[in-house]
């Protein structure tokens, strides 16, 4: 069998197949804005306490 006919395969090209919804810089999730950390452990304590139920 001739290999070298076979075909080669694809090169990368470096980038992602899709654009994530909650992409850095978009407008859900501004660059230099960070979730408050309060935010985080409020929601945190509730699904703790959800858990628990």
């Amino acid at each position: 069998m001739d290999y070298g006919k076979s075909g080669a395969p694809k090169i990368g090209k470096n980038a992602p197949r899709h654009a994530e919804h909650n992409a850095k810089g978009s407008s859900k999730n501004p660059y230099g804005k960070a979730a408050p950390k309060a935010e985080l452990l409020a929601r945190m304590k509730a699904a703790a306490t959800k858990k628990a139920d």
